[in-house]
């Protein structure tokens, strides 16, 4: 329950909480096979139920803590990133993720067998690449930084969500200079409008990464750039909030991390006002928050 979720965080101290469920998808072959029982329809109305009881928790919890309501994006096909626009017109959403999860219409991040049908896609198929690459993985890969761009420039996300996920499983997989270069290119955009990077404390929970999302080397651009940095369990149920916080805390000391922003809404407004804003925390490594049961 969604309530469950958020009874977790407020245990867990914190202090702004969003929830961003994923996008429905819209085509049967999008189904993933846990869901092979369910129509598209289906994935569209869990969404609309879970806003409607995602405002009503905002409501009820408001005293104890600031909940933001939106999406993770995605983006499939050229239709995906309209189909967001229209989804976050239609429920006046709060805030919405920027997240890539398919690359030649193929998921990147579930198992590895699914990984490799994109990867032997990227033999036939480079349209989302500009340029030329060297190998399948490097071309599966530009792909993905392009896809990304994509979503970056048609939906300027508040949040970049985990920003490099296409190395789930691939994470020793060396980042060539062409790909440094589309990598550079999206970190710039993302500075220049202002949206947030996340420190994805998932990464952790994948053993073949054993990092966070973005990884070292990215995260490392990302500081050098002056992107500005946000954190996130990327939650999918209670037992997951905060889940390898404490490692996330190491993390943020290992980069000498001590100010993070975090969107916030402004409840003074009227509901159909609504704004959000960015706000800076700093000192966050001293912070009795690290000292919860994470």
């Amino acid at each position: 329950k969604l309530e469950e979720v958020v009874k977790e965080a407020i245990k867990k101290k914190f202090l702004v909480y969003g929830l961003s469920e994923h996008c429905p998808r819209y085509r049967i072959q999008d189904l993933y096979p846990e869901e092979s029982h369910l129509q598209p329809s289906d994935l569209s109305k869990t969404f609309s139920e879970f806003v409607i009881e995602a405002r009503r928790l905002q409501e009820k919890y408001k005293s104890q803590i600031t909940l933001l309501v939106g999406l993770e994006s995605e983006n499939i096909t050229s239709s995906s990133t309209t189909e967001i626009r229209n989804l976050v017109s239609q429920y006046n959403l709060d805030y919405w993720v920027g997240s890539v999860h398919h690359v030649n219409e193929t998921p990147i991040d579930t198992d590895l067998e699914t990984f490799e049908i994109a990867l032997s896609k990227s033999a036939i198929s480079n349209s989302h690449t500009e340029g030329n690459a060297n190998s399948l993985e490097e071309n599966l890969f530009a792909s993905y930084f392009d896809a990304q761009y994509q979503v970056l420039k048609d939906l300027k996300p508040m949040v970049v969500g985990h920003f490099d996920v296409i190395r789930i499983h691939r994470p020793n997989f060396e980042l060539t200079d062409f790909l440094r270069k589309k990598i550079e290119r999206n970190i710039e955009f993302v500075v220049e409008y202002g949206g947030l990077f996340e420190i994805n404390a998932a990464g952790f929970k994948k053993s073949q990464l054993q990092c966070a999302y973005p990884q070292r080397d990215i995260l490392k651009l990302i500081i050098e750039k002056g992107g500005k940095l946000t954190i996130s369990d990327d939650c999918h149920g209670p037992q997951a909030v905060g889940m390898n916080y404490h490692k996330l805390y190491d993390y943020l000391k290992e980069f000498n991390i001590n100010e993070l922003y975090y969107l916030d809404i402004d409840f003074e407004k009227p509901k159909e006002g609504r704004k959000v804003v960015v706000k800076v925390m700093r000192n966050v490594l001293e912070l009795d928050f690290w000292n919860g049961e994470f």
